[in-house]
Formats: C-alpha cells, sequence, structure tokens
C-alpha cells in the first residue's frame, strides 16, 4: 500500500470500511452510537460526510473497538482488518511438549515445511541423529514400555528426512558435543562403547547426508541460542522446555533466520569441519577410556 493517500481519498476509505465493518457485524447507526457514546447524527455524519475531513481519534478509536477492527484499517494504515491482539494471537500458538520422542505436533510441522530449507539449534544432540541404545538410556526412565515403539517411530523420522526434499543446517554449542562425548554434565553415567558408537553414527550420517544436512558447532562463550527450529519461511518454534512457541509471521521468522545464520557464519566449527571434529574427539576419549 502507497505510504501517501490524498486526504479526500482516506476519508471516503474511511467511510466505506466504516460501512462495511458495520455490516459484517449487523450493527446499525443507533447500535454504533450507543456503543461509542455519541448521538446518532454523528454517526449518519460519519457515513455521508463528502468532505476530507476525518473525526478524531478517539472517535476513531471507539469505532475500531465497538466494530472490532483495528483503527489503522479504518484510516487506511493498514491492509488487515484484524486488530493487533487479534494478530498477534493467528501469529503465536503455545502447544504442550510433551517428554517424549515423537512428538506428532513437530513432525507435522517437518512435513508442512518439506522441501523447505530447516535450520535447528536443538536442546541436545538432534533425537533423529541418536544410536538406539542413546536413546534408550535417555527415554527409556521417563516411556517405560512405550520406548520401543517410540524409539522405532525415531528411526521411521530419520528415514522420511532422508527422502524428503529438505536441507537441514543444524547448529549446536561445541560444549554439547564435548559433553556428550565425555560423558559430563547432561550425559554423565553413559557408557563408553555407548558414546563411541554414536560419535560412528554422526560420523557415518554427516557422510551420507552432506550436503543435505550440515551440522555447524558455535562456541558457547561469544554466541547464545535457545533452542529454535526455523521450518523455511513458515514459521519459527521455540522449545522453552513443557512447551513449543510457534511463530507464523513472516518479520519474526525473518528476524530468527538472520540469528541462526550469525551462528553459522560464526561457527568454529563448520560443516565440513565436523567430521574431522568428531573424528577427534573419538580419538581423544579413546585414549583416555
Amino acid at each position: 500500500m502507497e505510504n501517501k493517500i490524498d486526504k479526500r481519498d482516506r476519508a471516503a476509505q474511511f467511510r466505506l470500511r466504516l460501512a462495511r465493518a458495520m455490516e459484517d457485524q449487523h450493527i446499525s447507526q443507533s447500535a454504533l452510537a450507543r456503543r461509542i457514546g455519541v448521538d446518532r447524527s454523528t454517526v449518519s455524519q460519519l457515513l455521508t460526510d463528502a468532505g476530507a475531513r476525518l473525526p478524531n481519534a478517539h472517535v476513531v478509536g471507539s469505532c475500531a473497538a465497538a466494530l472490532g477492527v483495528s483503527a489503522d484499517w479504518l484510516l487506511s494504515l493498514s491492509d488487515r482488518p484484524e486488530s493487533a491482539a487479534e494478530l498477534l494471537a493467528g501469529s503465536l500458538t503455545v502447544t504442550e511438549a510433551p517428554r517424549a520422542l515423537v512428538d506428532e505436533r513437530i513432525f507435522e510441522w517437518h512435513q508442512e515445511a518439506a522441501g523447505y530449507k530447516i535450520r535447528y539449534v536443538p536442546a541436545t544432540l538432534p533425537d533423529m541423529l541418536k544410536t538406539r541404545a542413546v536413546l534408550e538410556w535417555e527415554y527409556a526412565p521417563h516411556l517405560g514400555r512405550t520406548a520401543d515403539q517410540a524409539i522405532g517411530a525415531s528411526a521411521d523420522r530419520l528415514t522420511w528426512m532422508r527422502s524428503a526434499q529438505s536441507d537441514y543446517e543444524i547448529a549446536m554449542p561445541l560444549y554439547e558435543i564435548y559433553s556428550f562425548a565425555y560423558g559430563t554434565g547432561y550425559y554423565e553415567g553413559l557408557k563408553l562403547q555407548t558414546r563411541l558408537d554414536q560419535i560412528d553414527h554422526l560420523l557415518s550420517l554427516s557422510d551420507q547426508l552432506y550436503p543435505r544436512m550440515r551440522v555447524y558447532l558455535f562456541d558457547a562463550k561469544r554466541l547464545y541460542s535457545a533452542p529454535v527450529t526455523i521450518f523455511g519461511p513458515l514459521l519459527c518454534v521455540f522449545y522453552a522446555g513443557s512447551h513449543y512457541m510457534a511463530f507464523r509471521d513472516r518479520d519474526r521468522i525473518e528476524t530468527f533466520t538472520r540469528h541462526f545464520d550469525t551462528l553459522v557464519r560464526e561457527a568454529d566449527v563448520t560443516a565440513r569441519d565436523f567430521p574431522i571434529h568428531l573424528e577427534r574427539l573419538r580419538a581423544a576419549i579413546s585414549r583416555t577410556g
């Protein structure tokens, strides 16, 4: 929309949009007058005055609130009739994030974004890249008898990812891989052989899936990122532990895409060097036993 509109055209557009909103809401001139606290003749004048004069801000705001539209839309400053609160509600959703391997909502988002580049900052090693032994160690205490089923579904997801036409960029802090390799922090108690097998698995996947899957490691002392997945231009989803926060508005998606691209651009370990980094870690933990 043009930023500059002739005053007479803007006034005419206001009258048209006010009449349209009243018709959509089935509100008469008398009813609108009661809602905004003016005489019926004032509303009639708003609808019929052919001049270039617009009502004051109080009247415009009252009309917008009474009719469930935005003042910007009435004044032709926006093409969206929804209020700011409604736009935000439509662009932001919050859903539960169960402690489970296969979250159907997340999988639906991956399927929706098939063919787009998916940018991913995981909370730990990505589930779809973990070995069965690591998944059992991590999830069996919480999933109980359903662990086998969930682990099988996770393997199916990796199979789907291989066949989908999406590129995956994964950015993780350096300490995540280091902590896993040495079995510290979150990974304390994970057996050495399980860690070695997982590193071998990552090396194999890096070879098989590159360049469609690229893993970068950044220094968390210089850069920080909350766990987030950006599904192309469609949405970005933050992981908050018990819930996901999903944004669909373009400006926020572009903002977080730029944030992710900074992680990639300033990564200490690039996707090409990731296998070399893994091999060095493997050799180091093998020596220390």
